[in-house]
């Protein structure tokens, strides 16, 4: 098993070969080999085998191995459907949109071969509302594939049939949620569904559907291609592969970086991120955009798998590193999180809607200067009260975010509060009251 760096990207090949955006071009490199070798060699549950073994795990949050997820699709249910998580809405994360952009035959390949492996005749590409440019580029690399004879029916010469739709939505986090997604593709409120049933059994119309993230699906073509054996060269033994990791925040390089699952987050940070802006010191590491416990500094050698994170009390989600220094305030970070989820919270469920609103009204309360010790120790009872009581996980991220701020910050968040006597903040919120 190795941690190696690459010598060619697997997912980011753009960076490799100019122009591999062209459907030519990816042809000439190896593009759809993997989809011939599939419908021509391969059995369909020879396909889910395969993509079983090679370890890949969903590269949209939960990290659910794909193959397994596969596997879960009645075979006697018709029609079946693959829809396309394209979201991509939490803070941090611009991977997908990469893909999309700049190697789209390589997601619509991974793409095809899914529907191939469970039986699907229809794919859609769920977007968020943001993404129209990016469709329309997206749309003339879907209308060559049918051109080519990748996509549409009897592709090459086969009996497998697919046609490929994309969708937009209207820019609602809550609908990278995948029933949300489901239920916005069919047109009603973007809400997430009670489960069971789960969507391999009733997705989609109420039909067997797999839900995957672009960049799990694009990972789909070099499997097949190479053998799961070549994947697990890359990566750690439970968490094979090569990973996109989103860079941003106070460093000197933000980007995207393709590197193999369990390099720590040190290299990340300093070698590929160039350090941090006038060489600062890194304050606190928020690993999967808002979603996600704030690491303290004394985290920075974990390695970047999901097992490690979670060992470290963290989670690896969408890779989305967003990294603070020391002239960011904690609570002022934590702060923007609670805010963004109050924003986009769907208000199903009263844990989240009611508390994400008092969330806010006590940070807003602190900044204002008007905050009490007892404001400080009523977020950790609102957390508590949502933990394992919202209707998604939506609710469920704003937990470790306040949580892990009043562990690692509790110094700036007694440094509003301090200085001023009760009598003083008890006349400042009579005086804000009355105005």
């Amino acid at each position: 098993m190795g941690n190696r760096l690459l010598e060619k990207y697997v997912l980011l090949k753009h960076r490799d070969i100019e122009n591999i955006h062209n459907i030519d071009v990816y042809v000439a490199n190896g593009g759809y080999e993997a989809l011939k070798k599939a419908v021509k060699e391969m059995k369909p549950e020879e396909v889910t085998t395969e993509v079983k073994n090679s370890g890949l795990r969903g590269r949209g949050g939960a990290g659910f191995p794909a193959g397994v997820k596969w596997g879960f699709i009645p075979k006697d249910i018709f029609p079946k459907y693959v829809v396309v998580n394209a979201d991509e809405s939490e803070p941090g994360t611009f991977k997908d949109r990469e893909i999309m952009e700049s190697n789209p035959h390589q997601l619509i390949e991974g793409i095809a071969l899914c529907a191939y492996a469970v039986g699907a005749e229809t794919a859609y590409i769920y977007g968020r509302g943001e993404f129209k440019g990016l469709f329309e580029g997206l749309q003339q690399a879907l209308d060559q594939a049918y051109a080519k004879g990748f996509l549409g029916k009897k592709i090459l010469g086969s009996d497998f049939s697919l046609e490929m739709y994309l969708h937009l939505g209207a820019g609602a986090y809550i609908c990278g949620e995948e029933t949300a997604l489901l239920n916005s593709l069919e047109g009603v409120l973007g809400q997430p569904r009670s489960r069971p049933p789960f969507p391999a059994v009733e997705g989609l119309y109420a039909k067997p559907t797999v839900i995957n993230n672009v960049e799990t699906l694009a990972n789909v073509p070099p499997i097949i291609a190479h053998g799961a054996a070549w994947y697990r060269h890359f990566g750690t033994e439970k968490s094979p592969g090569t990973k996109i990791f989103c860079l941003s925040g106070r460093v000197n390089r933000p980007g995207n970086y393709e590197l193999p699952l369990g390099t720590p987050i040190r290299t990340l940070i300093e070698e590929y991120g160039g350090g941090i802006i006038d060489g600062k010191a890194v304050k606190g590491i928020l690993p999967a955009g808002a979603s996600s416990t704030i690491m303290g500094p004394d985290r920075l050698d974990t390695p970047m798998d999901y097992e490690a994170m979670q060992a470290a009390g963290a989670m690896l989600g969408s890779a989305s590193f967003i990294i603070l220094d020391e002239t960011i305030n904690g609570v002022w970070a934590a702060e923007k999180n609670v805010k963004f989820f109050k924003h986009e919270s769907c208000s199903k469920c009263s844990p989240c809607r009611e508390g994400t609103h008092w969330l806010v009204s006590v940070y807003r309360k602190l900044g204002e200067g008007r905050g009490t010790k007892e404001d400080v120790e009523l977020l950790s009872t609102i957390i508590n009260q949502m933990e394992g009581n919202c209707f998604c996980l939506l609710g469920e991220f704003v937990v470790p975010g306040v949580r892990s701020s009043l562990n690692l910050y509790m110094d700036e968040y007694e440094a509003l509060v301090r200085n001023k006597s009760p009598e003083e903040k008890s006349e400042q919120n009579l005086v804000h009251m009355l105005l």
